[in-house]
């Protein structure tokens, strides 16, 4: 699924370049929003329909959106790492960011095994360097580590009741578990892949921007 106006980005990784897209606004103001898709050996890429669907909510916000490919996926170099070099993957994409769009606000958001990646990551930021609002689609806390991810005060997590790749009650205790517990939206009879419920999703994350 293209998006109008998008441009084809090529950005120094860790494993060489990642294959990315920039979705621009028309604002003065630069905001972006960074997306991160699912799992690359189960098919994901940014053009996930997911990543897609919540690049159009904040494009529609007046942000500026950045999706890209983890190492090993489509264009990007590399393999794909398990996890730990997509979490580097991310930190370059955010240092690429800074240094060449001085960005005023950074969202950052994930779905499924994005999610994962986008979470642990946040862990490894100093506080100054904390994203506004992170966004977790269907976040895959069955992951070893998931239960000691920080996460900024300002997180939402959605989640379908009838996921069958993450268990959602796993997902609720997690939430629960928070120090500071994150928004919950619960979408009932929803699925992992939130099949006819795109449209939903995309208007809880607007609705919040």
């Amino acid at each position: 699924m293209s998006l109008v106006d998008e441009e084809k980005l090529s950005i120094p990784g860790p494993a060489g370049h990642l294959e990315a897209i920039w979705w621009p606004s028309t604002g003065k103001t630069v905001q972006v929003a960074v997306i991160c898709h699912p799992h690359p050996l189960y098919g994901g890429t940014m053009e996930n329909k997911v990543v897609t669907t919540l690049a159009r909510a904040w494009r529609d916000a007046g942000f500026s959106v950045l999706r890209f490919n983890f190492r090993g996926t489509g264009a990007s170099s590399g393999s794909h790492d398990e996890g730990r070099g997509e979490i580097d993957d991310l930190l370059a994409v955010l240092a690429w960011l800074r240094a060449t769009k001085q960005p005023q606000r950074i969202d950052m958001a994930g779905f499924s095994f994005g999610a994962w990646v986008a979470a642990a990551t946040v862990s490894r930021l100093p506080p100054d360097l904390m994203p506004e609002w992170l966004v977790l689609v269907a976040p895959p806390v069955h992951y070893e580590g998931f239960d000691r991810l920080s996460t900024p005060p300002e997180t939402l997590v959605l989640q379908g009741e009838e996921d069958d790749v993450v268990v959602p009650e796993d997902v609720y205790a997690w939430v629960a578990s928070r120090p500071a517990v994150p928004e919950l939206l619960r979408f009932p009879g929803a699925g992992h892949f939130f099949h006819g419920r795109l449209t939903e999703l995309k208007e809880a994350v607007a609705s919040r921007l």
